[in-house]
């Protein structure tokens, strides 16, 4: 690669003068623009040296590889001028350029509470699922399932205990989560969730407190009232910390943040906030029950251009509320989970016709990895890496997703509990309604699909690449580097776990660089020993100095990538030891260094290592071997040469 060529091509493809700032990571360079509009997209599109582009948390981020991203970001920072960045530094400058908007700014509030808590809201939601296969009749006849085999029935009660649980103790869940988030300690924010939940409490009866009578409210399934009480507690808490001398502060910080808390929740803040809870999934249920299968239409049709704006991140609060509303027997149960598997199936759908249409190899490459994702309900690579570029299909999956919504809205059709808002969403529906479920899901991809793909074969021209002038080589050329690819790429290889853990595919990946294989194909792992080993035999061609990834040439041609965790660029080295220089020969099993996996997880990142074969391009075929556990040594991905005429 031509790193001064690449790096003057991005530069006016983006604009000189719309930079605002440059950092790199192992993989991308990420810049803060001033105008995304300006972006010559199409420029960067048909850059054979620029494998993917995106946008996300206000920078724009271009994909160029390693071993060479981090010369292309030094030509850049020579040619512009621009001030050298760490991916903080550039994190911090694009939070400055964004203006300050509340109700986003409430939303993120949510998602950061909400999201860490979803496994075990999806746990509890699929064995609820599963109770209700058990218990719900007329699904395989008049009778349920534990009623037609008795012998069962402890079994299916055991699965109710275990799947009211995490709803029954959800302010425990929320508690501790909105803690971390409000910069409160964790383990007192459980103990108010625990103080909300506490059997102890029996309705009906109160407190006689100086004459105050104080109602022994339970507040089992809330939301609301424990994210207001939980930070209630962080204000406190922080504000003792600052004036209780370190004497005392250890011991009464915690027991006077706790107690006037729980005070405040049981006499003001938790009758007022449940109240509130109630009102809100009331109104949402009534609104559901009014409008009926046109509210859903309306609903489903506009759902992925909710998801442009990021306001989606604010939904699992609110399904919560269903869910835990049905669970208690009180609601009629989670209709947006619904609407958000019909959208994204519908966006996958569009996806999987643009690549039936292309001819484009690389958008080929993009629509066939970013469609599957969208079908396992992550969109994000369909919507921004494809559909989005064509515009076209996106609008087209708008209207399937619309005509599916209604239709399950027709058959009221909801989810029990949260988990993978796509086809395998039939997990999470309510037993009764799973083969409605599947029937609009294909609805959805079939009218998607349908639309897009008539729409794009009348208007090729919209999916014609801008061509790109290229100087032309000599014959002689061309064959001794085609001869030259043979020779390079002739051997079949196996490339080997670096690290011990549990092997996933890339698609499972929470990165959509490395979920839709932009880098290259190949295989991750969740690592539960920190050591990592050389995958292959041959030589370190990268050994960045934030240890976090490495870049091998075996000897038989693979360039490999081993990244470990995401993001963890950021953390600039700490927590990783190198035992490895640029350069340095290496064999298969060799320690190359090594990651606290404790220490990276409490810092919130995620330590999920990414194997990644490069130049996946050069051969017949790059794939996982499936296996569930392995240890570093044991065989991962299999590389099948070109096959030769």
């Amino acid at each position: 690669m031509d790193h001064k060529k690449v790096a003057k091509e991005v530069i006016e493809a983006v604009g000189r003068d719309n930079m605002v700032g440059a950092a790199h990571c192992a993989t991308r360079l990420r810049l803060v623009l001033k105008d995304d509009d300006k972006i010559d997209q199409a420029a960067l599109d048909n850059n054979p040296d620029v494998k993917g582009t995106f946008k996300t948390n206000g920078q724009y981020q271009i994909i160029i590889g390693p071993g060479d991203v981090n010369f292309v970001y030094d030509e850049i920072i020579k040619e512009t001028g621009l001030k050298e960045a760490s991916t903080e530094d550039l994190k911090k400058i694009a939070e400055q350029g964004q203006k300050f908007n509340p109700i986003m700014a409430f939303i993120k509030l949510l998602s950061d509470i909400f999201v860490p808590i979803i496994p075990a809201l999806v746990a509890g939601g699929l064995l609820m699922a599963l109770n209700n296969f058990l218990t719900s009749k007329g699904l395989f006849g008049p009778q349920a399932i534990v009623e037609m085999y008795p012998a069962i029935g402890g079994f299916s009660s055991i699965i109710q205990v275990m799947s009211a649980a995490p709803f029954i103790f959800m302010p425990i869940l929320v508690g501790m989560s909105a803690a971390k988030r409000f910069g409160a300690n964790q383990f007192l924010g459980a103990s108010i969730g625990m103080i909300m939940t506490t059997p102890d409490l029996i309705a009906g009866k109160s407190w006689d407190i100086f004459g105050l009578q104080v109602a022994q409210s339970n507040y089992y399934y809330q939301v609301i009232p424990v994210l207001a009480a939980v930070w209630i507690l962080s204000i406190l808490e922080k504000w003792l910390h600052k004036r209780l001398p370190a004497a005392v502060d250890f011991t009464f910080t915690p027991l006077l943040s706790v107690m006037i808390t729980g005070f405040l929740t049981f006499t003001v803040v938790g009758p007022v906030m449940k109240t509130l809870s109630d009102w809100i999934t009331n109104g949402i249920v009534w609104l559901y029950d009014a409008t009926g299968f046109i509210g859903m239409g309306i609903f489903g049709l506009g759902y992925s251009a909710i998801v442009l704006t990021g306001l989606h991140q604010s939904f699992p609060a609110i399904e919560t509320q269903l869910i835990s509303a049905f669970s208690k027997g009180t609601g009629a149960g989670d209709f947006i989970f619904v609407v958000a598997s019909m959208a994204n199936v519908a966006q996958g759908a569009a996806t999987f016709a643009i690549w039936s249409l292309t001819k484009d190899k690389k958008m080929k490459g993009l629509a066939s990895s970013a469609g599957i994702s969208a079908l396992l309900g992550i969109t994000e690579p369909a919507l921004f890496g494809v559909n989005l570029k064509y515009k076209f299909p996106f609008f087209c999956a708008l209207i399937g997703s619309g005509v599916a919504a209604a239709f399950a809205g027709l058959m009221k059709v909801v989810a029990v509990s949260l988990g993978s808002a796509g086809f395998l969403g039939f997990l999470s529906i309510n037993a009764t309604s799973i083969p409605m479920y599947i029937v609009a899901e294909l609805l959805s991809f079939a009218v998607a699909f349908a639309l897009t793909y008539i729409y794009g074969k009348s208007h090729s021209e919209l999916l014609a690449p801008a061509s790109v002038a290229a100087p032309s080589e000599p014959k002689a050329v061309t064959e001794a580097k085609n001869e030259a690819k043979r020779v390079s790429d002739k051997q079949d290889q196996i490339v080997f776990a670096p690290i011990d853990g549990r092997s996933l595919d890339l698609s499972e990946v929470n990165d959509q660089v490395f979920s839709t294989k932009m880098m290259g194909d190949g295989a991750a792992i969740v690592p539960t020993d920190g050591t990592i080993y050389a995958p292959v035999d041959g030589e370190i061609t990268v050994a960045y100095e934030t240890k976090h990834a490495y870049g091998i040439k075996s000897d038989d041609g693979a360039e490999v990538l081993i990244h470990v965790g995401i993001d963890t660029v950021n953390l600039k080295g700490e927590h990783f030891t190198s035992n490895v220089t640029q350069g340095q020969k290496i064999k298969k099993g060799d320690v190359l260094g090594t990651a606290d996996l404790k220490a990276i997880q409490a810092a919130g990142y995620d330590t999920t290592v990414m194997v990644i074969i490069t130049n996946t391009m050069n051969y017949e075929s790059v794939a996982r071997i499936e296996q569930t556990n392995v240890k570093h040594g044991d065989d991962l991905i299999a590389i099948t040469a070109v096959t030769e005429n």
